[in-house]
């Protein structure tokens, strides 16, 4: 059976909120994608997908509560949805690109292909106030290689008197992150900064740093499934361990912490390849009760301790 039949078959047949779910899913699975950019199946993605197509909030199953799937849809709706299913079939394209709406900290941001689709651990250490290591609020923080500022505008949702400093070395970026800033009303805390990480920090200090830099080494960017390739590579890739960017920032961040500050890196996969680059570093590798992996905490007086030893 073609695609147009489908298509056709489901704009007919079905007619509320659940049918369009369950179909979804079924061409989902029968499609065999890859979900890793704000869900992990086939049946949550699809619902994302209903619910953003609808314009309905996602809480709103626990708010309302699941009798909300028997609401019948009217034809335009159903024709909307099934277009949006066929086009994440036949493209790989991650939804939160088709829909530029993905979720992060509990809150809705703007994205396109310019940036990557937030999905980081960091979330659960924000929540959390970074604890038990930082333990007075934060008035400067840096978030190196923003993106998309997600975590930057998280950071001072949870810090409500920090600046934050939003750096990057990609202007397509940072004007998706002056999007999301404006979206949120934050122009007077968050600052997109365009820099090749600290290049244009000079003199520059933050009691907190927080990175989710490009980190796929060679090896996993050659496996990476279709739906990855729609994201920019500038922000994936780092080389053959995926270190590159990571070994300058743990050498030059001691410059621009202040005295007991810290500082905070997602390697992912390439966590593998830590202990082969820097023998010796004591840092802190954290556990995540949401899922996750791959995120380190340092202190400043460990680095410089570090690589005091090494020149």
């Amino acid at each position: 059976m073609t695609d147009k039949f489908y298509l056709e078959e489901a704009i007919d047949d079905l007619h509320t909120l659940l049918d369009m779910t369950r179909w979804a899913t079924s061409r989902f699975n029968d499609a065999e994608l890859y979900f890793g950019h704000g869900t992990d199946n086939a049946w949550d993605e699809a619902t994302s997908l209903v619910l953003q197509a609808l314009h309905l909030p996602h809480p709103i199953l626990s708010s309302v509560g699941e009798h909300i799937l028997s609401s019948r849809l009217t034809k335009s709706e159903r024709e909307k949805i099934a277009e949006l299913v066929l086009k994440r079939v036949q493209t790989r394209m991650p939804l939160p690109y088709m829909t530029n709406e993905a979720w992060f900290c509990g809150m809705p941001f703007y994205v396109d292909e310019r940036v990557l689709i937030p999905r980081s651990p960091f979330a659960e250490l924000i929540q959390n106030h970074f604890s038990p290591f930082v333990e007075n609020e934060p008035s400067n923080i840096l978030d190196m290689c923003t993106g998309g500022a997600c975590i930057a505008i998280a950071l001072a949702h949870a810090y409500p008197e920090a600046q934050v400093d939003a750096v990057d070395i990609s202007s397509d970026a940072l004007e998706v992150a002056d999007i999301n800033i404006q979206e949120h009303g934050l122009s007077h805390r968050v600052y997109p900064i365009q820099s090749d990480l600290f290049t244009s920090l000079e003199g520059q200090k933050y009691d907190l740093i927080i990175s989710n830099p490009p980190y796929v080494d060679a090896q996993d960017m050659a496996d990476l499934p279709e739906e990855y390739h729609h994201e920019p590579e500038l922000a994936l890739a780092a080389g053959e361990d995926g270190l590159d960017l990571v070994a300058t920032m743990l050498r030059q961040a001691p410059m621009y912490l202040n005295d007991g500050g810290w500082l905070f890196i997602e390697v992912g996969n390439s966590e593998v390849h830590m202990n082969e680059r820097f023998p010796g570093l004591e840092v802190i590798w954290l556990e995540f009760e949401n899922g996750g992996q791959g995120i380190f905490a340092v202190n400043k007086d460990t680095l410089v301790q570090y690589f005091s030893s090494k020149d």
